[in-house]
């Protein structure tokens, strides 16, 4: 499973792959929606389920199958919470994107933003393909 805490700045690790047997964890950079903090600070301010909105969503996430898209191979979520319902009609899904890398965050102090999508680096995009098949759960939010 994955949690993801948006409670943290963008240039941080915030992508929490749990392995719930040996009790490993992974954390990697992500993304936040536009939406979610319009003035681009890096921290995600609010979280909008609106059609439009280009905002994250909070809530429990399914998993779906695999397909090709605008952003390459991308992994379908579900919204499975009244906050993120609208997720597969928003086309919420995880992706890599050329905005979030560990440089950026680096040199830049902030990642750039989604659409509401969880983008991640290009780099770990296989491996959390890979780790969250279809079925799995990523928890989302800000504590």
């Amino acid at each position: 499973m994955a949690v993801v805490d948006f409670s943290a700045p963008s240039r941080l690790p915030r992508f929490h792959i749990i392995d719930l047997l040996s009790g490993r964890q992974r954390a990697l950079l992500v993304a936040h929606g536009r939406g979610s903090d319009p003035d681009h600070s890096g921290w995600l301010e609010h979280f909008s389920n609106a059609p439009g909105s280009q905002a994250s969503s909070a809530g429990a996430y399914l998993t779906g199958d695999l397909y090709i898209g605008k952003h390459g191979r991308s992994r379908r979520l579900m919204g499975l919470d009244p906050g993120n319902s609208n997720a597969e009609a928003r086309a919420i899904v995880i992706h890599a994107a050329s905005y979030v890398t560990p440089a950026l965050a680096a040199e830049v102090g902030k990642l750039g933003r989604s659409e509401g999508c969880l983008a991640v680096a290009q780099d770990n995009l296989e491996e959390i393909l890979a780790t969250l098949g279809s079925g799995r759960l990523i928890y989302v939010d800000k504590v």
